[in-house]
């Protein structure tokens, strides 16, 4: 017997991480001209970190940086996957290398840049502190979802 949810769980799962778009997208959306096929398609240069580095921190973003940041991130992920796929088993074991802790590592960067204010901070503390007391006791995802609300939460109190 196999263990997993199987299809409708990698669906159900890979749809919400990607659901993280749709919230960049709406708010890019202004700050890209054109009509909406336009600004689709500028719109297909959003990743993460892009996304973060072109805010700046008014409610708009700089459509060139954000495309500038994309490319060599397109270059380097391209590089990474050839590399990975042709001399993968040769380069072995990827914690011994250190390759674990790029995301983490990238992530925490990208979440530095975003807590420009005390309220930022006050919210982001919560949200690690409640992530890291549900880790031992419920299944994984959970504590990122559960920390997902509480920023929700100040979100909402901040802008209300």
């Amino acid at each position: 017997m196999g263990v997993g949810g199987g299809i409708p769980a990698a669906l159900t799962a890979g749809s919400l991480m990607n659901a993280r778009f749709l919230a960049m997208g709406i708010a890019l959306a202004p700050s890209l001209p054109g009509g909406p096929l336009k600004r689709a398609a500028q719109g297909q240069t959003v990743v993460d970190s892009s996304w973060a580095l072109a805010n700046r921190g008014d409610g708009t973003f700089d459509r060139w940086l954000l495309f500038g940041t994309t490319v060599p991130q397109y270059a380097a992920w391209t590089f990474g996957s050839v590399v990975g796929a042709v001399f993968g088993d040769a380069l072995g074991d990827t914690e011994r290398l250190g390759l674990d802790a790029i995301y983490p590592v990238f992530f925490l960067s990208l979440l530095f840049a975003e807590l420009r204010g005390p309220t930022s901070r006050r919210v982001a503390l919560a949200g690690a502190l409640v992530a890291l007391a549900l880790v031992p006791v419920t299944p994984p995802g959970v504590p990122i979802l559960a920390a997902s609300a509480v920023a929700l939460v100040g979100v909402v109190r901040r802008s209300g």
